[in-house]
């Protein structure tokens, strides 16, 4: 039981797969993660942001709606609770600051939902699973950062919610491979299912179809 692939046969190698009516999440793509020299800076997330665009594209073509989350406070941070002392660098995302934005790779288009956080997933405290539920989604497609902190928790809370749970590799990434790569594990093993990129395009179009 030592081997980890065997150690999880049979028990968490379980396959969710693909509804009929899927949407698209991008959480969190901000400046604050792709700006060199900010405290949440993460070399990996402007490529995850790149690789996503392609999907976007593909959304919105065949008419899958794309939902993304940012982080921002209010200036006094009492909306921030606990989080923004355990993580003091989420103070700086407050309106007027740059760093709040949504990176231009994945820039919202009109039609597209924004949706306000304070907390890791994406579900907390926001309207997401109401907005979802009137659009009659099955499928949630998570794209975003960070893989372990913010995708995780959102997947997590998605499939609680009682959506299928679809995560495209290159489009989540963390701030080092070591954790990214256990979340993608651990949320392929009990969350949801982990997938290339072309292979949840194809899906997309199946869906459309």
């Amino acid at each position: 039981m030592n081997d980890r692939d065997d150690n999880y046969s049979g028990v968490f190698d379980g396959v969710v797969g693909f509804g009929t009516r899927p949407a698209v999440l991008v959480i969190d793509f901000i400046k604050a993660y792709t700006t060199p020299g900010a405290p949440l800076y993460a070399a990996d997330v402007q490529p995850a942001a790149e690789a996503t665009a392609p999907l976007l594209e593909e959304a919105r073509r065949t008419g899958v709606p794309v939902i993304y989350t940012r982080v921002l406070y209010h200036p006094t941070l009492l909306d921030g609770g606990l989080f923004v002392r355990k993580v003091p660098a989420l103070q700086a995302l407050v309106p007027g600051e740059p760093l709040a934005d949504i990176v231009e790779a994945v820039t919202p288009k009109a039609g597209d939902v924004v949706l306000v956080k304070n907390y890791a997933s994406a579900f907390f405290g926001t309207s997401l699973a109401a907005t979802l539920t009137t659009l009659g989604i099955d499928t949630l497609i998570l794209t975003g950062c960070s893989t372990s902190g913010c995708v995780r928790a959102t997947a997590v809370d998605g499939l609680q919610h009682g959506y299928r749970v679809v995560v495209p590799r290159e489009c989540v990434a963390d701030r080092h491979p070591d954790p990214h790569e256990a979340n993608l594990f651990d949320i392929n093993a009990k969350y949801g299912d982990v997938m290339s990129l072309t292979d949840v395009l194809a899906q997309v179009r199946n869906a459309a179809a």
